[in-house]
C-alpha cells in the first residue's frame, strides 16, 4: 500500500473493476427507472398515450407510470405544439424536475413549430428548455417515440448525453430517424380532374 495517496478520495484511484462497475450500475439504474412527466399538448399526446398502452408496453423500460408531479419525474416528453402562453408553464415544470433530467421533443410542432409559423406558437421547444432527443414526424407514432427513448437510454449508458450537453451548453440535440412511416400528408393539388 506504500505510495498510494488517499487524501483526495476516489479521484486518485484509477478505474478498476469495482469503480467501473459502480458507474455502470448507476447508468443502468438511470435508464431503467426513468419516470416521464405528464405533458401532452396536442395530437402527439395521443400517440404518447398509445405508447404507454398495453400494445407497446413502456413498462418493460421501467416507465409504466407517467407522473403527474414534476418532482417525481426525470423525463419530459414535450408532445405537441407549445403556445407562447404555455412556454412559461413548461419551463416551470422543467425547473421543478430533479436532476439529472432529460427532454424529448416529440413531433415537428414541438421541434420547430411545424405548420404553425405564427406569433402564437413557439418555433421550437429548445428555446424554452434544453432538448436531448428530437423525435420527428407529424405525429410520430409509438415506434418512433420508443426509438427516441431507446436512443436516450443508450446515450445515458455510454455517457454521450453528458458530453453533448457540455459541448452544446444545453440539451444533447440528438435526432432519431422516424420508424413508423407516419409523416406529414402529401400536398393536395386542386384542379380539374
Amino acid at each position: 500500500m506504500a505510495g498510494l495517496d488517499f487524501s483526495n478520495g476516489l479521484e486518485t484511484i484509477d478505474h478498476n473493476v469495482l469503480t467501473a462497475r459502480i458507474e455502470d450500475v448507476v447508468k443502468w439504474a438511470r435508464t431503467r427507472s426513468m419516470w416521464p412527466a405528464t405533458f401532452g399538448l396536442a395530437c402527439c399526446a395521443l400517440e404518447m398515450m398509445g405508447t404507454g398502452g398495453a400494445h407497446y408496453d413502456l413498462s418493460r423500460f421501467g416507465m409504466e407510470v407517467f407522473r403527474a408531479s414534476p418532482r417525481q419525474a426525470d423525463l419530459m416528453i414535450v408532445a405537441g405544439r407549445v403556445s407562447q402562453k404555455m412556454a412559461p408553464v413548461l419551463r416551470q415544470i422543467y425547473d421543478q424536475m430533479m436532476e439529472p433530467k432529460w427532454v424529448i421533443s416529440m413531433g415537428v410542432c414541438a421541434s420547430s413549430g411545424g405548420m404553425f409559423n405564427n406569433y402564437a406558437i413557439v418555433q421550437g421547444v429548445d428555446q424554452v428548455v434544453p432538448v436531448d432527443v428530437y423525435a420527428p414526424g407529424c405525429p410520430p407514432g409509438p415506434e418512433t417515440l420508443m426509438h427516441a427513448i431507446g436512443t436516450l437510454h443508450e446515450k445515458i449508458r455510454d455517457g454521450d448525453v453528458f458530453r453533448r450537453r457540455d459541448d452544446n451548453g444545453g440539451g444533447a440535440g440528438i435526432t432519431v430517424t422516424q420508424l413508423d412511416g407516419q409523416g406529414a400528408p402529401h400536398p393536395v393539388t386542386l384542379g380539374r380532374r
